[in-house]
């Protein structure tokens, strides 16, 4: 068919959505029985697409539950016919005659709406249902009586559709039409000549039903009258048209209404009888007429096929006369369909950061009710962040009203209802499952908000301290914690150099021994990061306590034990029970019950004469000091700690039992005399002194060298025009013109003798009863009333030579 037979109309509406997707509307009228492949139209053109955007939102035509009658090319961008189209087939006799449908986009998702106007072309002859008519006319039949004819049935509309008709020949009868109010013609044959039976018997005439299309088509039924004998009087319904409603879906037998036709003459001629007249359009199919007038329902009536009909009855008595009337049958809607929802694009997942009115579903919803019946409300189920937007006539968008949390939520089971307003109301729902995808929005969060941990003192490096652990609500990688050791320092040491952290398991190692003696606590900062992309952390506070351990022995303080000297404490003989001897002081710097000391006497000259205090360590006398008690006491006392396992210090305790000075020197006089030691220390001060001459003459060759330099450097300044700048060599100093070398240096030799013999003065001393002996010097000074020399005599036992010489260097230029 050429393009001007085509006449295409392009109609195209767009129309903005809240969604910010935009639907557009274009509408073709194209004429039936194309053939296939024909050019529909430039759907890109017509809706303003670039032809790439239907390739690339692999653009499609939705048709619903119809027949795909058109198709979309998508290398041309054009809609081509898919299927001949039958008009007549498709919409019977409903205009205007269109196919709906929808053209969907993808990325960003977009929907079209496509009408197809189906134009009717003239390709139906006008036809009857019978192929003949008969009628039995009496011949006292009166002018003017009129005859029903078979209406044609053309299934063409418009100027195609059927326009007149004629009847020949015209000797007796002529032909009447009549146009109805639902826009049919009457078909009568009307009398116009009285009948003569016995001039002829049987009238044969040809009825013609002619359209109005180019070329004209035309359709015949032969019509054969037979003229009977007289019945003047013709059956006459008692109203013209009759009026009945019936519910869609009505049980077969259902009675609509009666109708009634009365005869004037008598007898056989009296009797009436019903008929639904014959068409085309199958009415007869559905209803039925008895013999006395009931209208009877033998077919289904469907509301949604035919929302009311028209029923042409005729009476005929005995004698062949009749007469027709009209019956209007409406028909009431049921709520018997459910709406139908048809899914046009999904989204499977979507990230959980998505921003509102995120657009996951479109659908749409239909339901063929009427009025009430056919208003669709949709819902989805409670407590999600979702919500249901229409976008235009049964068109909705399922979007996205609340902020979506993977960790809250990971799947939402989405159920839209959507229900008709019709009672009892009909509803139909679908499931939609949507996963909602991860993005690192969670910092990991420690099960503390500060650990504390111990460990014992002297642990061995690389132990395993504790186990800290963070979560992270994220998933997979988002998820995935990583610890790290802040930089941080303890006592300007590095925390690095202290402890470790894994970083997989969040294990704290000790990288070396701690010492509780040394540093009691500390803290740093462990920080948890994920491994998403930007990485999350948080921080928390470690700190580290050390638990002592028993590792240090008491120390005793006093009594002070030296190896060149010996301190003893003097008891008189007139000492009472409990005398106060001296005190052992000790100290553990371990802490705790790891410091707590006890004292325990281990040795005695005599046991019977001394105790210690468990607790405080004074040495006590327990009984009366008598002259048998021998004058040289020696006490080893043990100082034990009450650790596990614990520790000691052993002190030895020297006692002089004597009530003058004479006495104790004369128990004192076998102490030996450590020669060797003598002989070490005249070695080392023979060799200090020594040093100090080699220091001196260095010292003095050095000066002299500088002032011979200076000298020649001056002379050589002296003699050039180059200004002179004085130099001063390392640590030296100019003041007022004499050079001063900065350091005084003091020497001291001390010297001892082999002679035993000494002069000793004897000084102040802090308590009459403590004496104080030094073998290797052999000294011995104590405390009396008045300083005076004890010792005059050259044989006495202890004598100490001691020289000091000074030596002061200065240098002035």
């Amino acid at each position: 068919m050429s393009d001007r037979t085509m006449k295409r109309q392009v109609v195209l509406f767009f129309l903005v959505l809240s969604l910010s997707s935009v639907l557009g509307q274009v509408s073709y009228s194209i004429p039936e029985e194309m053939a296939k492949g024909s050019l529909v139209g430039n759907i890109a053109q017509d809706l303003g697409l670039d032809s790439k955007r239907l390739k690339s939102g692999k653009a499609r035509i939705y048709t619903g539950d119809s027949a795909e009658y058109i198709e979309l090319n998508k290398e041309r961008a054009v809609i081509l016919v898919k299927e001949k189209i039958d008009r007549e087939m498709l919409c019977g006799q409903t205009t205007p005659c269109a196919l709906h449908s929808q053209i969907i986009l993808e990325n960003p998702m977009e929907l079209f709406r496509i009408t197809v106007e189906i134009t009717d072309i003239n390709d139906n002859n006008p036809s009857f249902k019978n192929s003949e008519k008969r009628f039995e006319i009496s011949e006292s039949a009166v002018t003017g009586s009129k005859f029903v004819l078979e209406r044609a049935v053309d299934a063409d509309i418009g100027l195609n559709g059927l326009k007149s008709y004629t009847l020949r020949p015209t000797d007796n009868f002529v032909l009447k039409l009549q146009n109805q109010v639902d826009g049919n013609m009457k078909v009568e044959m009307v009398l116009q000549k009285p009948l003569d039976r016995e001039k002829q018997e049987q009238i044969s005439l040809l009825l013609t039903a002619v359209d109005g299309g180019e070329p004209q088509m035309s359709g015949t039924v032969q019509i054969y009258v037979t003229v009977l004998d007289v019945n003047d009087n013709a059956p006459i319904f008692t109203q013209p048209i009759y009026k009945a409603t019936i519910a869609e879906n009505s049980q077969k037998g259902t009675t609509l209404t009666k109708v009634s036709a009365s005869d004037a003459d008598k007898g056989t001629n009296s009797e009436v009888s019903y008929s639904v007249s014959s068409t085309m359009d199958s009415v007869s199919d559905i209803f039925h007429i008895s013999e006395n007038g009931e209208v009877i329902l033998i077919g289904e009536v469907d509301f949604e096929k035919a929302k009311h009909y028209q029923i042409d009855i005729e009476a005929r008595d005995s004698g062949g006369l009749s007469d027709s009337s009209k019956i209007v049958v409406n028909v009431i809607d049921i709520n018997d369909n459910v709406p139908v929802i048809n899914v046009l694009s999904k989204s499977n997942s979507v990230p959980e950061n998505s921003p509102l009115n995120t657009v996951i579903v479109m659908f749409s919803v239909y339901d063929p009710d009427s009025d009430n019946n056919g208003q669709v409300n949709c819902e989805i189920n409670n407590n999600i962040p979702f919500t249901i937007k229409p976008t235009s006539n049964g068109f909705y968008s399922l979007v996205t009203d609340n902020d979506l949390d993977r960790e809250r939520a990971s799947k939402y089971n989405i159920s839209v209802t959507c229900s008709d307003e019709g009672v009892p109301s009909l509803s139909s729902s679908v499931t939609l499952t949507l996963q909602i995808s991860d993005v690192n929005d969670n910092a990991p969060v420690f099960e503390k908000s500060s650990y504390e941990a111990y460990i014992v003192e002297n642990n061995t490096p690389g132990l395993s301290i504790f186990t800290m652990n963070a979560r992270d609500a994220d998933w997979n990688q988002n998820a995935r914690v990583s610890y790290i050791l802040e930089d941080s320092s303890v006592n300007g040491v590095p925390v690095s150099s202290f402890v470790s952290v894994s970083a997989d398991s969040g294990v704290i190692h000790a990288v070396r021994s701690f010492d509780y003696e040394q540093i009691k606590d500390f803290q740093f900062y462990v920080k948890a990061q994920d491994g998403g992309s930007p990485p999350l952390s948080s921080n928390v506070t470690v700190k580290i306590l050390i638990q002592d351990q028993n590792d240090n022995a008491p120390q005793v303080l006093y009594p002070v034990q030296t190896g060149g000297s010996l301190v003893a404490e003097m008891v008189p003989r007139s000492a009472d029970v409990g005398y106060l001897v001296t005190k052992v002081v000790a100290v553990d710097v371990d802490s705790g019950q790891n410091a707590w000391l006890s004292y325990k006497l281990q040795k005695a000259t005599d046991r019977a004469l001394f105790e210690v205090g468990l607790q405080n360590g004074e040495i006590r006398t327990i009984r009366q000091v008598t002259d048998k008690d021998v004058v040289k006491q020696r006490l080893t006392v043990v100082v034990e700690d009450n650790g596990q396992p614990s520790r000691s210090a052993t002190v030895n305790v020297n006692v002089a039992v004597a009530d003058s000075f004479p006495e104790v020197l004369s128990e004192f006089t076998d102490f030996t005399h450590d020669k060797e030691y003598n002989d070490n220390l005249t070695f080392y001060l023979v060799l200090a002194l020594a040093v100090v001459s080699f220091l001196f003459i260095t010292c003095l060759v050095v000066i002299i060298s500088v002032k011979i330099y200076r000298w020649r450097q001056s002379r050589i300044l002296y003699h050039s025009s180059l200004p002179v700048i004085p130099y001063y060599p390392p640590r030296y100093s100019d003041t007022l013109g004499t050079g001063t070398l900065q350091h005084v240096y003091n020497y001291e030799v001390c010297r001892t003798t082999d002679s035993r013999k000494s002069d000793c003065k004897f000084g102040g001393a802090g308590s009459q009863n403590i004496l104080i002996m030094d073998p290797s010097s052999t000294a011995t000074m104590q405390r009396i009333q008045s300083e005076k020399n004890i010792l005059d005599e050259p044989d006495s036992p202890l004598e100490v030579r001691i020289l000091t010489v000074s030596f002061i260097f200065s240098y002035n230029g």
